[in-house]
């Protein structure tokens, strides 16, 4: 398997290190500089994590044949018996991605935002505490698999079918902007085609996907944590005494080569910056990653623990590359050989950690601190990839396409699921121009429209039916789309307070309306689920009831091994009451 992969990575390299290129409405071919020593890094911090994989798979294995009941859950959520110091990895190294790590050095180096707007480690804590203090013991008191699980037993398959698709798109476009962003980033310095290092990191993430599911994708989190956090940390002393960067105290708050890197908030911008600080803090309860961690822990007490050093993980993991957004704000580049203008001038602010990586760092120090990129980024990927596929096999082959699918079957499903997201991900990825709208899709629209469903699941159960979910999903794109998006085309149809007209004739939204959104969601689903009732109540409404919503409910219980299959086909019992112990 790694001989072939090496074979593949060469293979890969000589195919795409000509750029092709169009000049004067002719296509011709350009010889690209290949950076060999940072590809050949590159190519060893990837064949230990996919070395990790395959070792990891070969435990899976061990699991599955131990396993009394349900084999799908060995892939989905570990046999839920996974190891208290894996979950805490898997699930710091989930949150703490690519995204994570370059967005907090653009925004501290930004000198239009700053400190006070890098919130992003202190959020993504939050969103674990939430986790753990409310959606812990809901998700794991029936055992459930998926998030889609409990939409699936209260609001039956037609409704879950329309949810489902949100979340599937969002997980998808989470793969593509990741690992686009790390075309962009290693292709700064490693001046190789960022196509070349879609294609290896997808292709790597999905081979230890594919081949040992959760177990493959947590233990590969451990050893990209490690080495993320290392790899930057060995960076940071280079940066901090490059002798193109001041002292970082000294310009935080005074103007040297730049706005000071501390940042301000404005009294006006206090509602966008609360709405931000809530998308990220909130939006997370509604990705399937979250709870393939929660679930795969053996009890409530070891997955609220997960949660709590998770959080603590996050800022500690985000140090780094603030750090770094610092120095990159406290340096003189026209004194280095990036030379001027600054990488602010020229609109690369996102990939200022490469770039400050290249440009402060000695060359064989870079190469480490991409390799620690490449880890974060990758620990995120393949958790997206676990994460749709996963919903894909059970909630939507087993449970509507095919009921009576065997175990061999639905792990099968996610087999093909995974390759196929990895595919298209990988595919989008290469369209970096689209990468905001990744971004969009992925965590705007879900925190609008899953945050309400979700709450409404756990905690207003009782409150809400099918009529009131659908209407809800409705509203919110409704409204999401009429806020509009002018980046990616959107018009801005949707006047709202506090609107400041730009020089292009867009709107600058300082208005919190992502979170006014989810909160009209949220009323909606439970004013229109009542008045349902009301209208079932004097006959002139049907199938409002949980019985009738709940028709197919048992199809929720746990499917057993495929020898239990196979007599519960022969027999064709009316129930599955008598399903098989589970893991």
């Amino acid at each position: 398997m790694l001989a072939g992969f090496v074979k593949f990575l060469m293979f890969t390299v000589n195919m795409l290190s000509h750029e092709t290129v169009r000049s004067n409405s002719r296509w011709k071919t350009v010889k690209m500089a290949v950076n060999w020593p940072g590809l050949a890094s590159i190519g060893v911090f990837y064949v230990i994590v996919l070395g990790t994989g395959i070792w990891a798979s070969r435990k899976s294995k061990r699991e599955e044949r131990k396993c009394t009941g349900n084999r799908s859950e060995v892939a989905m959520v570990g046999g839920r018996n996974l190891n208290i110091w894996v979950s805490i990895f898997t699930m710091a190294a989930t949150w703490v991605g690519g995204g994570y790590i370059l967005g907090c050095a653009e925004v501290l180096y930004d000198p239009t935002k700053g400190l006070v707007w890098a919130f992003a480690p202190i959020a993504c804590g939050m969103n674990l505490v939430i986790g753990a203090l409310f959606l812990v013991k809901p998700i794991r008191s029936k055992n459930y698999v998926t998030l889609m699980d409990p939409f699936q037993e209260k609001y039956g398959n037609t409704v879950v079918a329309i949810i489902f698709i949100p979340a599937l798109i969002a997980d998808i476009l989470w793969v593509a902007c990741i690992l686009g962003a790390l075309g962009g980033t290693v292709s700064v310095v490693m001046d190789i085609s960022s196509k070349l290092a879609v294609s290896i990191s997808a292709a790597v993430a999905i081979i230890y996907t594919l081949l040992g599911g959760l177990y493959s994708v947590a233990y590969t989190d451990v050893i990209q944590l490690l080495l993320m956090l290392l790899g930057l940390w060995f960076c940071v002393p280079f940066i901090l005494t490059s002798p193109s960067s001041a002292n970082i105290t000294v310009a935080a708050v005074n103007e040297l080569h730049q706005a000071p890197w501390i940042g301000k908030l404005e009294l006006e911008d206090t509602g966008r910056w609360i709405d931000d600080i809530l998308l990220l803090a909130l939006g997370g309860i509604c990705y399937q990653a979250f709870y393939q961690r929660v679930l795969s822990t053996p009890t409530d007490t070891q997955a609220k623990i997960t949660c709590y050093a998770g959080a603590v993980l996050c800022p500690i993991l985000g140090m780094p590359s603030l750090i770094i957004g610092a120095a990159a704000a406290s340096t003189n580049w026209n004194q280095t050989t990036y030379g001027s203008p600054s990488p602010y001038e020229q609109g690369r602010s996102g990939m200022i950690l490469p770039i400050a990586l290249q440009h402060l760092c000695p060359f064989y120090v870079s190469l480490v601190g991409m390799g620690a990129l490449a880890a974060a980024v990758m620990s995120s990927v393949d958790s997206a990839l676990l994460s749709a596929a996963s919903q894909l096999g059970r909630n939507i082959f087993k449970n509507i396409i095919y009921k009576k699918a065997s175990e061999k079957m639905i792990i099968m499903v996610v087999k093909v699921s995974i390759f196929l997201c990895g595919g298209m991900g990988a595919g989008l990825a290469m369209m970096t121009s689209s990468v905001h709208l990744f971004w969009i899709v992925s965590a705007d629209v879900l925190y609008s429209m899953m945050v309400p469903q979700v709450i409404c699941i756990f905690y207003l159960s009782h409150l809400v039916n099918k009529h009131g979910a659908c209407t809800g999903c409705v509203l919110s794109l409704l409204l999401r789309g009429l806020v509009g998006e002018p980046l990616i085309g959107l018009p801005d149809v949707l006047p709202l307070p506090w609107d400041k007209i730009q020089e292009d004739g867009h709107r600058y939204r300082l208005f919190p309306f992502r979170t006014v959104i989810m909160l009209t969601t949220t009323g909606t689903i439970l004013l229109v689920s009542r008045f349902a009732v009301w209208l079932s109540e004097r006959g002139l409404l049907r199938g409002i009831s949980d019985a009738e919503t709940d028709k197919d409910v048992h199809q929720m219980a746990p499917v057993g091994t495929n020898v239990e299959e196979k007599d519960r086909l022969n027999k064709e019992p009316s129930h599955l009451s008598e399903e098989a112990g589970r893991c």
